[in-house]
Formats: C-alpha cells, structure tokens, sequence
C-alpha cells in the first residue's frame, strides 16, 4: 500500500500535521536534504516481457528509485529525463537565497512519487488593522517523479492562528523555470520573475481575504455554501451529488464555523466561512494527518479549497 507520507522534516516550531521529524534550522539545503532521507535518485530502466519464451522489449522504462529498487513510474518515451533530488534541492536553494527566503519544512509523499520543500517568503499580511490575523506566504516547490511532470512551484498562503493552507497556481511557473537535459540550468530572470509574480497573487489574496472579512454571511447563504463545498453524495458508485441535502461534513463546518481556531477575528463573516472549508481539510478530513497532507497540497482537498475561495468571494459580492 502507498505511503501518503514517506518521511518529513522540519526547521522550528512542529508544523499543523504533527509528523515527521525536527531538524536544525541552520542546515544546507544539502543537509537537509540528507536529513530527511531525500539523498536518492532514480533512472529509467528498460521494461521487458516474456512471450512464447522470448523476451520482448516494450520500448518503455521503468522509473526505479536506486535505494530500494521501488518503481515509481513507467516511462514512456526514451527522450524524457526525471529531475534527480540533487538537482531540484540545488534549484530550490538559488531560488531562495535569490530571494532572500528560508527553507521550511521538505519531504517525500506516495513512496517517493513526490518530493516537495516548503519554503518561507518573509511576506505577509494582516486582515485587518488590529494585526491579529495574520497570513504569511510560502512558495510549495514540487519535484515529481512521475513520467511527463516537472519542478512544479505555487504560492500557499499559511494563516498562522490555524495553519490553514491555500494552494495558488502561478502562470509563470509552468514556463521554462527550469531547464533540464542532460545538465542543469538555473535561469536567474526566470526565478526572479516567478518570485515577483508570488507577490503580486499573495497581494491579490490579501485583498481578497480583507474584502472577505468586511461582508457578513446570513444562516441560508452559509448552509448552501457548505452544502456545495461539502455535497451530499449518496451513491459512492454514481459520485452524484444531491442539491439540497447536508452532508455529514457540512454539518460538521456549521457546527465549527464560528469555533475554529481565529473564529472570533472576523466572526459572521465569510472569511469565517473560508477558513472553516480550509479547516476541516488541513486538519480534520481524512482518515489520517498523512492522508490530509497530500489530499490537502496535490488532491481533492486542494481542489476543494480553491472552489470554496471562488464561492466564498462570489457569496460576499452578493451579501
């Protein structure tokens, strides 16, 4: 069975899901990379099959990590090459220094299939004026071992009375970031552009989060707002959801919504009603904190929680 979760490490205070391991905050990337366990790589080993007593080459590669021999992939094209761990921590720590950021919290998830590190902007906002509700954003850098994917890198806005976390895409980050071929090249106006573009969406964020917390929800628009970010499905086999109906979780976000952790900063509000979707999928979705955490950063709680920012912000402009 796959591990949601392979092995994480973290730099200071334990972070919201609780596992993996404390290391100390004055590591290299290299070291850290150690640290965690992430000082594997993997190569394309050509699959082949017996028929009629002969032994047949598929023209496809397996993908083998060369620690324990685990497949991670088929790969199915000869020109495609995977971004080894050294290459990718050598990328993420130019992209930081560059940019005057700091290594968080890396790890591996799904057996090695992704590898991730977590890394702080030294950039935030407040909600409001008291300073209270604070965000600070962090950039999510990627490397899947996975046949076709890249070094992937979004903006994941933390708030820190909750530690609720919100994946935003970066139109730059799916251009040419980073090169890879047979050598690795980092392209300094490329990570500067992708930095600067990470500004301007946490500043859109912030103004969105403020615009939020100004606009009070009424009982009727909160029920149907969670019925639709938590729909009531009563076959598992069809997945159709039922209008109208609440489902178990929904329940559960009316019950929470004005008890969470920072509820009372922006009370009968529908930034409430935000973090009260993000709540629930950071820290109590899922049948374990591992199965959150990769369900929360690449899956259906990801997913979730940009629908529900969109809804939110569409029930506001109508309140």
């Amino acid at each position: 069975m796959t591990a949601a979760v392979e092995t994480i490490a973290w730099t200071g205070d334990p972070p919201w899901h609780l596992i993996g391991k404390s290391v100390p905050g004055d590591l290299s990337p290299r070291e850290m990379q150690v640290a965690v366990g992430l000082d594997w790589s993997v190569e394309k080993v050509p699959l082949r099959y017996e028929f009629q007593e002969k032994t047949l080459d598929s023209k496809q590669f397996a993908l083998v990590r060369n620690v324990d021999g685990r497949m991670l992939d088929i790969v199915r094209s000869n020109s495609w090459n995977p971004v080894q761990n050294d290459a990718a921590f050598d990328f993420f720590d130019r992209f930081v220094r560059l940019n005057h950021m700091t290594m968080e919290v890396a790890g591996s998830l799904r057996d090695g299939k992704i590898v991730f590190v977590l890394a702080k902007m030294n950039q935030g906002f407040d909600v409001d004026a008291r300073a209270e509700d604070h965000t600070d954003g962090y950039l999510l850098f990627t490397n899947p071992h996975q046949y076709g994917q890249a070094v992937d890198i979004r903006l994941t806005p933390i708030r820190v009375v909750c530690m609720n976390t919100l994946s935003l895409a970066l139109k730059t980050a799916s251009k040419a970031v980073v090169k890879y071929s047979h050598r690795h090249r980092f392209d300094v106006e490329a990570a500067r552009s992708v930095f600067e573009e990470s500004l301007q969406v946490l500043s859109d964020y912030r103004d969105a989060a403020r615009f939020l917390a100004s606009r009070r929800y009424d009982t009727a628009s909160l029920k149907r707002y969670f019925e639709t970010c938590f729909p009531y499905i009563p076959n598992m086999h069809t997945r159709s959801p039922t209008p109208g109906r609440s489902s178990a979780n929904a329940q559960r976000a009316l019950a929470v919504v004005e008890a969470q952790p920072g509820a009372d900063y922006a009370a009968g509000t529908w930034w409430n009603a935000l973090n009260t979707v993000t709540y629930l999928t950071d820290h109590e979705l899922g049948k374990s904190s591992e199965t959150r955490l990769h369900s929360a950063w690449y899956g259906k709680g990801e997913k979730r929680k940009r629908q529900a920012l969109e809804l939110a912000f569409e029930y506001a402009k109508a309140a």
